[in-house]
C-alpha cells in the first residue's frame, strides 16, 4: 500500500444565540433531513473567520458577526453504505446575526432555519447531523469563549509561498 498522508476536512460552524434560542438549519443529508449549526467547509484562500461569515449568510440569509472562538472540535463520520470514512476538524465561532437579507435564497439542500431553546436542541438529538451540534451549543451555554485572535491566518493562505531550490 502506498504511503498516504492522512487528511482531515476543515469546517467552520457558527453558534448563534438570541433571547435563549439557538439558530439551526434543517438540511437534506445522505442520512435524511437533519439539524445542524450553520456550518460548512473552509475553502482554499479563505481564513476561518471569513469562511464562517460566508457560510452563515449562504445557509441562513443572515449576515453574521463573529465575536469569539468557541473551540476546535474533532469528529469522525463513517458511512457504511458508501464506504466514506471522514474526519472533520471544526472551528466553531460565536457571534450575532442581523435580520435576514430579504429575498436571499438559502443554499441548495437547506430547507429552513429554526430557532430552538437548549432543551429543544437536546430533545432533537436523534435528528442532529453530528454530535458536535449539541456539544457546541452546550459549550456556548457553559460560557466557553476564546478571543478571535486565537485563530491566526498566515498571509501565505492568500498568497502561497513558492519554494525554490537552494544554491
Amino acid at each position: 500500500m502506498p504511503n498516504q498522508r492522512f487528511q482531515a476536512n476543515v469546517t467552520v460552524a457558527a453558534i448563534i444565540e438570541r433571547e435563549g434560542r439557538y439558530l439551526l438549519i434543517e438540511e437534506h443529508t445522505p442520512e435524511g433531513l437533519r439539524l445542524n449549526n450553520p456550518a460548512g467547509h473552509l475553502e482554499q484562500g479563505e481564513d476561518p473567520v471569513q469562511a464562517c461569515v460566508r457560510e452563515v449568510l449562504e445557509e441562513t440569509a443572515h449576515p453574521f458577526t463573529p465575536t469569539a472562538l468557541l473551540g476546535v472540535y474533532l469528529s469522525r463520520l463513517c458511512r457504511p453504505a458508501t464506504g466514506e470514512d471522514i474526519t472533520y476538524v471544526r472551528l466553531a465561532f460565536v457571534g450575532t446575526v442581523d435580520d435576514a437579507v430579504p429575498g436571499r435564497a438559502l443554499d441548495e439542500g437547506i430547507v429552513r432555519t429554526v430557532w430552538m431553546t437548549l432543551d429543544e436542541v437536546r430533545a432533537s438529538r436523534a435528528r442532529h447531523r453530528s454530535a458536535l451540534v449539541l456539544r457546541c451549543i452546550e459549550d456556548h451555554a457553559a460560557g466557553r469563549r476564546l478571543p478571535l485572535e486565537a485563530v491566526h491566518t498566515d498571509v501565505s493562505v492568500r498568497t502561497p509561498v513558492v519554494l525554490t531550490g537552494q544554491a
